[in-house]
């Protein structure tokens, strides 16, 4: 054989065994998807949420970028608006991966757009980190490249209040709740653990989302004599149920709205006063984080990047804040930007990492298990709302009103 030929063999040889060592392309910026509601129903919490997505990004790069193949490569957030429509996210995630050619996405807002674009990271084969879906639904599709970071499922959600309810003596529990995902699950578990505490589930009825008449719904609650009622819906609904309960000099001993123990409550003024609900965040409820910010540091960094909000931050804003911290340790962990590397790290992490919103621990499904909310009451201090927390009794700030006053009792 010839030394001309000897050489030509050498090069096709040296050519077959570069891709063959596996080495990826050098990357300039680690892209990653994600759609958010700047129009429609999901509009604030979405909008929350996202600012603590950017949050995460920005004091990313400042540190010059994630830890992947021997050096710091910066994140490049990429995302558009979904309207709050589920048709709308699935196109949009097909445009992010197909077009945008990103490396991982981040999950809309809720359980109800999240599941749509699972279905599409998944048929293209990207890691989606959850923060915000909560329907035990969308873990039970088989999806392999899914991990919920921060969010605890809707059959875990609602134990704390349960609990609390039935500690204070409840005996007889109304639920309703509008016709989606997130709080269908949620009025479903409530139901299924109040049954299982012994407590009687009076009514259990559901309303179509965009529903402003709660009339007949809250008469029918009167009627069944509960002393507890259970409203899973979102915040427009739940402020609308307080000013018609209101208009009908309607009150129970125990009421429960989960947004209740977001800041924006206090739009309602003294008629939210009593109410019961839960949150992952507030002054008081100060993990020992292994990884990201505290939460002292995240309302500086809050304060910095977004010094005109209306709003301050709120559960929302730190589990998405939380899903950016983890989704980083995972691709620095995993070295790499393939999904199944990097469900291999999630599941690696799981219960060894302590985040703002909490302790970290999913299981082969991507189900997060931990991150427990604390229930809470709105109450009056000097003139003053507040948020109390109640229980679990080792982080309660304050003592419980109950029954909640009568309207006429004020």
């Amino acid at each position: 054989m010839t030394r001309k030929a000897l050489t030509l063999m050498a090069v096709v040889a040296l050519l077959l065994v570069g891709p063959m060592t596996g080495a990826a392309p050098a990357k300039d910026v680690i892209k990653i998807g994600l759609t958010i509601s700047t129009t429609g129903n999901y509009t604030f919490a979405s909008s929350q949420g996202f600012k603590g997505i950017k949050i995460w990004a920005e004091t990313v790069n400042q540190a010059g970028g994630l830890q992947l193949g021997g050096k710091k490569i910066p994140v490049k957030l990429i995302y558009y608006d979904d309207r709050s429509d589920k048709e709308t996210v699935v196109k949009l995630y097909e445009k992010l991966i197909n077009e945008d050619k990103v490396d991982v996405c981040f999950a809309p807002f809720g359980s109800t757009l999240t599941g749509a674009a699972a279905a599409i990271t998944e048929k293209y084969g990207k890691m989606l980190v959850i923060w915000s879906a909560a329907s035990d639904a969308i873990y039970e599709q088989g999806h392999k490249y899914i991990v919920s970071a921060t969010e605890t499922p809707v059959s875990l959600m609602p134990k704390p209040e349960i609990d609390h309810m039935t500690a204070l003596g409840v005996k007889k529990l109304a639920v309703v709740y509008v016709d989606e995902p997130f709080p269908a699950g949620l009025a479903q578990h409530a139901k299924r653990l109040a049954e299982a505490k012994g407590l009687e589930v009076v009514q259990y009825e559901k309303f179509s989302p965009g529903t402003k008449d709660f009339t007949i719904l809250l008469q029918k609650a009167r009627m069944s004599k509960a002393d507890g009622f259970y409203a899973s819906a979102y915040m427009d609904d739940q402020k609308i149920m307080i000013r018609q309960m209101k208009e009908a000099g309607l009150m129970f001993p125990y009421v429960y709205m989960v947004y209740s123990g977001m800041p924006q409550w206090a739009d309602l003024g003294d008629d939210g006063l009593y109410i019961f609900g839960h949150t992952l965040y507030h002054e008081n409820l100060n993990w020992k984080v292994t990884a990201g910010m505290s939460r002292a540091e995240f309302e500086a960094a809050f304060a910095k990047t977004f010094p005109k909000s209306e709003n301050p931050p709120d559960f929302q804003t730190s589990l998405a804040y939380g899903a950016g911290v983890l989704l980083g340790l995972f691709i620095e962990k995993a070295d790499s930007l393939e999904s199944d590397s990097l469900k291999k790290a999630a599941l690696a992490l799981s219960e060894k990492v302590t985040v703002m919103t909490g302790p970290y621990k999913i299981d082969e499904a991507g189900k997060q298990l931990l991150m427990p909310f604390v229930v809470t009451q709105v109450q009056k201090k000097d003139g003053k709302q507040h948020l109390v927390l109640l229980f679990p009794e080792d982080v309660a700030t304050g003592k419980v009103v109950y029954p909640i006053p009568g309207w006429d009792k004020r």
